[in-house]
């Protein structure tokens, strides 16, 4: 059990003999946070506020450094966070070791607007981003197909995609769940608002719905995905002109002639993979490299990841992205665990991976004017996530690795590299 630290409150600090008056908070994102992933919400807070707060990249685990606005303290202790007051002396000093060694200052302006993307349907547990965002205080908006085919993503900085199929084929349960009440439901649910919105398959109206999201990140939004949404997004808008959704699914049958008919000109991350149309296989194909790895063979204590080390001040977009206090995460599986490395298109930046199974956990890429950041698994602190498993209580998993991962991509959109001094 790591040992918590009680919140420091150090109004006035002695330099030299004199009383000199405190200039920053410091919040420190290295083992001495007592809540690391509350300490995103207090940035976050601050920004709301109408200050700009400091990202201190790869300084004691990617601290942030924000002025003494007022209630900043307050927050701090109400929400457990762990924090330092320090003067003016103590931040150029500060700001002189990120000069000298592999660190960088990014400036956070504006707190970003976040949309979620899930069906309105699903239990807040259901997808770890919005544990995530809801345990830190962060707030945000959901939105499902309407508001997305009706063109309400532009008023969003940032959006998550919920663990979705976007091939229409119901996250592939067919062969296990097809006759619990449940799955019947979520099946009437989705084909009542296909025909809504003037589809007459589900397959066609979640295309629809993947080329908006694509179409979102061309126009510069910032997008946010995990587990099965990540490759059935790309598998649908590689899949544009075909049918690969099997009779059990769409009432057709599908071209026998799909594979060769995938685009992947269309895709944003994947390339040359295999769709998998058997109605009874629970896989979409040979992007997840879940049937193959053997490190999920030995559990939880065999699986884990590594976060690569950027140059903060060549790369710093990257280095956001990993910031974290230990450089090894610990694995979980998902319908969509990882990302198989050889699929991968060539422009995209590795964040993670699992090198002895040749897999990649968490990447980013650039599409148009925009930005994707796809991270495989399904909830970082239960490794084995079954259907209707109870809420993870982040609670007792304040200074979660995997969930900080999460975090990092909340503020990215704030962001903008601090300029230097000459």
């Amino acid at each position: 059990m790591r040992k918590l630290f009680m919140p420091m409150i150090v109004i006035i600090l002695l330099v030299g003999g004199q009383a000199v008056r405190a200039e920053r908070v410091l919040i420190p994102m290295d083992l001495t946070q007592t809540d690391h992933l509350k300490a995103y919400g207090i940035a976050y807070w601050a920004l709301t506020m109408g200050t700009n707060v400091e990202w201190l990249l790869n300084y004691r685990g990617g601290s942030f450094l924000s002025p003494p606005i007022p209630g900043i303290i307050d927050s701090c202790t109400v929400r457990g966070v762990r924090y330092e007051v320090i003067d003016e002396t103590a931040a150029e000093a500060i700001y002189a070791r990120i000069e000298r060694e592999n660190m960088e200052v990014v400036l956070l302006e504006k707190a970003p607007s976040i949309a979620i993307y899930t069906p309105p349907n699903k239990q807040p547990w259901d997808d770890a981003v919005t544990l995530a965002l809801t345990y830190a205080q962060i707030p945000y908006t959901t939105l499902w197909d309407e508001e997305v085919l009706g063109g309400e993503l532009e008023e969003y900085d940032w959006v998550h995609l919920h663990h979705e199929d976007f091939t229409g084929q119901y996250g592939k349960f067919y062969a296990s769940y097809r006759h619990t009440l449940w799955y019947k439901q979520e099946q009437a649910i989705s084909e009542a608002t296909a025909r809504r919105l003037g589809y007459q398959k589900v397959s066609e109206e979640k295309k629809a719905v993947a080329r908006t999201i694509r179409d979102y990140v061309a126009g510069g939004g910032f997008l946010f995905a995990m587990c099965s949404a990540t490759e059935t997004l790309d598998i649908a808008l590689a899949a544009e002109n075909t049918d690969i959704a099997p009779a059990e699914f769409d009432g057709d049958p599908i071209d026998p002639d799909c594979q060769e008919k995938l685009d992947y000109q269309k895709t944003l991350a994947f390339e040359n993979f295999e769709v998998n149309v058997d109605p009874f296989a629970y896989s979409h194909g040979n992007i997840d490299t879940s049937p193959d790895r053997r490190s999920s063979q030995f559990g939880a204590k065999g699986d884990y990841f590594t976060l690569f080390d950027f140059s903060a001040k060549l790369d710093p977009v990257p280095t956001m992205l990993v910031q974290c206090h230990v450089p090894v995460v610990d694995g979980f599986m998902g319908q969509t665990t990882a990302f198989r490395k050889s699929l991968l298109k060539s422009h995209l930046t590795i964040l993670a991976e699992n090198e002895a199974e040749a897999e990649v956990r968490y990447l980013h890429g650039n599409y148009g004017k925009g930005t994707f950041t796809f991270y495989g698994g399904h909830d970082p602190e239960d490794y084995k996530h079954f259907l209707h498993d109870p809420p993870t209580d982040l609670a007792l998993h304040k200074n979660s690795p995997g969930y900080r991962l999460i975090l990092n991509n909340v503020l990215f959109p704030a962001a903008r590299k601090k300029e230097r001094k000459t």
